[in-house]
Formats: structure tokens, C-alpha cells, sequence
């Protein structure tokens, strides 16, 4: 098979390396040229829970003739758009885009650009850091979860093989809307708090007020959930966002990796989605809209932070 992996972040090399180890063909598209140069002349190398290897890949900036299977959407919610316009040229008539992003709103944007039945959604429990340009660490492994199965059932299942095959443990569903919203609402417990509190996953449920401020959170996200009709892809779900803190115990979220580089985060697309939602249904969210608040705080402060 043959993939376009689109942002080189921590997601995208992990998913390009193991699926390039697999024997797939694979490329990585950027934006950045001296990091695309860089990486195509030293590969991706991972370290963590998958073992210590180096992969070469080639990464390209801009148009480039290969028309992949798949295009996977690996970069920040924020971004969805302009990586979407920006691997358009690439897709041929039989490529399928998958977005492996976190949020609401991701589907719907690719859509808009590709088509709805060219789009496939996913939601991934892997967890990586990235550590510096091709270099990460896998720190978490996680079910890797696509859909819709039944409107693109061939091209989902190929998928699915080439993704098991790459060592990411995968399933098929129908209901993608519920999988977005299996996923959206363990980022709400997680990553904003990682973000304030500036641990990685593991602590984050071992510190008292902070486990009793992702209770409230999740809570939220659940009323407004129910609100929607939408019915979860599992049972428990504060439960199973403590299994993922434990799974991802020693995994640094994507959102204070973003703190820590002085990036903008994806609040808006996760706890300030919720807050957004609720407002609309009349559901009282306050501890989501504190949590965003908090953290579009951080972002406008990088340049005045005490050391």
C-alpha cells in the first residue's frame, strides 16, 4: 500500500515508521523544508515501547508524483484546513483520506475538500512524544479505532490490515461520530490538565484535586454527550480514562508538548468544544470553560512566564 503521512509531529513519524517497517511505501509532506530535508537525509527514529529503531523516510514539501491509497491526516486540529488543501493534489481517484486527529470539526473540514465519501474517521490511543525533528518516543500503546465500515467497507478493511500489520492494534465500527466523541471526551479528562499542571498522563489521576477536577470535567462532557444522542463506543467512561492514563502512563499529552515549545494548543477543539456545545443545549459547563480559559491563558503568556 502506499501512504502520505501529513505533519512529521510525533503521530506522523510513529505511523510513517511502523508502516514503512510493515513494507508499505511511505511519505511524509511538510511545510518546512529544512526539517523535510533533514528528515529525509537521517529518517525517523523512535524509541520507547515499540523497541529503538531508525527508519528511512522520505519527506517532501510542496507537489510531488505519487498518488498514495491513503492519506492520513496527522497534524494538529488548527491545522486541518491548510493540510488538507495542501495534500489535495495528491489524492487520485481511489485515494481515501483518514484523519487520526483529536477534537471535533476535523471530518466535516476534510470533507469539505475531499469529498464526504472520500473521508474515513479514526481516532488512535498510541501515544508518542516527539522529541526533536525524526526523532520520537513511543511511550503508549493504544486501539486505533476507523470508520465509517460499512459506506467504504473494502478500502476500511485494507486499512485495517495494513494498520495491524504495522503493529497498531485496529477495529472497524459504523458509528464514527461516536468514536470522535469516545475520543474527544478522554482528551477533555486528560490533556488540558497535563497542560496546567505540566505532568504527563500517569500523575495526573494520582493527585487528589486534580483527579476530582477530570471527574468534573468528564462529567460535563458526558451531560452534553447525552444531550446529542450520542452513545459512547464504551462503558465507564471515567473509567476509561483512568485505564488511559495508566496505558499512557509515561506519555508527555500532545497538548503540554505544545506548552512546552510555546505552541498553541487545541483547547478550542476539545474542553472549549465542550464548552461551546454546552452553551448552545443550555448545559452548564464551567469547569470545561475554566480549564479553556486556563490555558488560552498559558498560551498568551509564553513570552512573560517566571521562571
Amino acid at each position: 500500500m502506499k501512504f502520505l503521512v501529513v505533519g512529521p509531529g510525533a503521530m506522523g513519524c510513529l505511523f510513517a515508521a511502523r508502516l514503512k517497517i510493515a513494507g508499505n511505501e511511505v511519505m511524509l509532506l511538510d511545510y518546512d523544508e529544512q526539517r523535510a530535508e533533514r528528515i529525509s537525509e537521517q529518517g525517523v527514529t523512535v524509541t520507547g515501547v515499540s523497541g529503538d529503531y531508525r527508519v528511512p523516510i522520505t519527506a517532501i514539501v510542496g507537489s510531488h508524483p505519487f498518488t498514495p491509497d491513503f492519506i492520513l491526516i496527522c497534524v494538529k486540529s488548527n491545522n486541518t484546513r491548510e493540510a488538507g488543501e495542501g495534500a489535495s493534489s495528491f489524492a487520485g481517484p481511489d485515494t481515501e483520506v483518514v484523519t487520526l486527529q483529536n477534537g471535533l470539526g476535523n471530518i466535516e473540514t476534510l470533507e469539505a475538500i475531499f469529498g464526504p465519501e472520500k473521508v474515513l474517521g479514526g481516532v488512535t490511543a498510541q501515544g508518542a512524544t516527539l522529541l526533536e525533528a525524526g526523532r520520537i518516543r513511543h511511550a503508549g500503546k493504544g486501539e486505533t479505532v476507523i470508520g465509517p465500515a460499512g459506506r467504504r467497507g473494502s478500502s476500511a478493511h485494507a486499512l485495517s490490515v495494513s494498520l495491524n500489520s504495522a503493529g497498531f492494534e485496529t477495529h472497524l465500527v459504523d458509528g464514527v461520530e461516536e468514536l470522535i466523541w469516545g475520543k474527544l471526551i478522554i482528551n477533555v479528562g486528560i490533556n488540558a490538565l497535563t497542560a496546567v499542571v505540566r505532568v504527563k498522563n500517569g500523575r495526573i489521576a494520582a493527585i487528589h484535586g486534580v483527579s476530582k477536577v477530570m471527574e468534573d470535567a468528564v462529567s460535563e462532557a458526558l451531560r452534553v454527550a447525552e444531550a446529542k444522542g450520542i452513545h459512547l463506543p464504551y462503558d465507564e467512561p471515567l473509567e476509561r480514562v483512568l485505564s488511559v492514563c495508566e496505558a499512557t502512563k509515561d506519555n508527555v499529552s500532545s497538548m503540554l508538548q505544545d506548552v512546552i515549545k510555546g505552541k498553541r494548543t487545541e483547547i478550542e477543539m476539545i474542553n472549549g468544544a465542550i464548552a461551546k456545545e454546552g452553551e448552545r443545549l443550555g448545559i452548564p459547563t464551567p469547569v470545561n470553560r475554566v480549564l479553556t480559559y486556563l490555558v488560552q491563558g498559558i498560551q498568551e503568556t509564553y513570552q512573560d512566564r517566571v521562571q
